[in-house]
């Protein structure tokens, strides 16, 4: 296990390095001049080329890309062409409130995912299956944004419980409508993949053994079922929750969250490109990270996957 864990560690610094190598390039290629987007719709020539000379952009690409390695050797993410601000320090700031908008979401959909995913495929409620899978054929189906405004136009403007968008300090009531629209999709995914593997488990030999000696529903559920069970759950979660830490954009930019999948969409408007390269490393080494742990996590849920690496 510990020669494995040191294989993926070791195999994170060539793909980082091709994350920023890719993410450098790209920013020249896309549409776009940082320089127009500062000097504003009236400029002359003299104005356009004083600011690219101070951002840099004057110099060849390759000459800037190499200077951009150096940077990051030092871990510099280097600054914001816009507000002139170090995109470590914008980055620290907002993070914590991407993992705040994450973690509930994933709380959320492992709960609500699991529990429908077992309700559906347990003999004892035989009527409960057909309408959660369907429910969750409509979770994977519906697009994220036009749920967000949907529960918007009935919990914010219709029945005025919840506020439409914001941060309000951290209150919870601004968390919720997020929250639920960000879970909606993995909750729907874990509940088919549960019943699914709910359902393949519950044709294996153990199982069957279990029943004949007596044990009761409950405890084959829950000591032989759900074990067998999690691990496609786990790879769903440690996927998703990767891609939720990464910064979830559309949800973070509908209701108005200041994360850093919205600190992005921003950068990407205004072509400043410091935070796009320094917050896309960012997201990628997070991403990376949070698979790595799903990885480890196998073994300890299924000694098998063990067994398996060692042969």
């Amino acid at each position: 296990m510990a020669g494995y864990t040191l294989k993926r560690i070791l195999l994170l610094f060539p793909t980082l390095f091709g994350v920023v190598t890719v993410t450098f390039f790209l920013m020249y290629v896309i549409p776009g001049d940082p320089a127009l987007a500062l000097a504003g719709e009236r400029y002359d020539q003299q104005t356009l080329d004083n600011i690219r000379k101070e951002l840099g952009l004057d110099q060849p690409v390759i000459v800037q890309y190499f200077k951009y390695l150096g940077r990051l050797a030092r871990f510099d993410l280097g600054r914001s062409f816009t507000t002139g601000r170090a995109v470590s320090d914008s980055i620290r700031e907002r993070f914590p409130k991407t993992v705040i908008l994450a973690l509930s979401a994933m709380l959320l959909a492992v709960t609500g995912g699991v529990l429908a995913g077992i309700l559906g495929a347990w003999g004892r409620f035989p009527w409960l299956g057909r309408p959660l899978m369907g429910l969750s054929l409509v979770g994977v189906s519906i697009p994220v944004f036009w749920l967000g405004l949907i529960l918007i136009y009935i919990f914010s403007i219709k029945l005025s419980l919840l506020p439409p968008s914001g941060y309000g300090g951290g209150s919870v009531r601004y968390l919720i409508l997020p929250a639920v629209t960000l879970s909606f999709a993995s909750m729907a995914t874990i509940a088919r993949v549960t019943r699914s593997g709910f359902l393949e488990a519950g044709n294996e030999d153990f199982v069957r053994t279990a029943r004949a000696k007596g044990l009761g529903e409950s405890a084959i559920v829950g000591k032989h079922l759900f074990r067998n069970a999690l691990i496609p759950v786990v790879t769903i979660v440690g996927t998703d929750f990767g891609s939720y830490l990464s910064g979830a954009v559309l949800t973070e930019s509908i209701f108005g969250w200041p994360g850093l999948g919205r600190y992005v969409v921003q950068a990407v408007l205004k072509r400043d490109f410091p935070v796009i390269q320094g917050s896309v490393l960012f997201m990628a080494v997070i991403f990376v990270l949070v698979n790595l742990v799903v990885d480890i996590s196998y073994g300890f849920i299924d000694p098998r996957v063990r067994l398996k690496e060692k042969d």
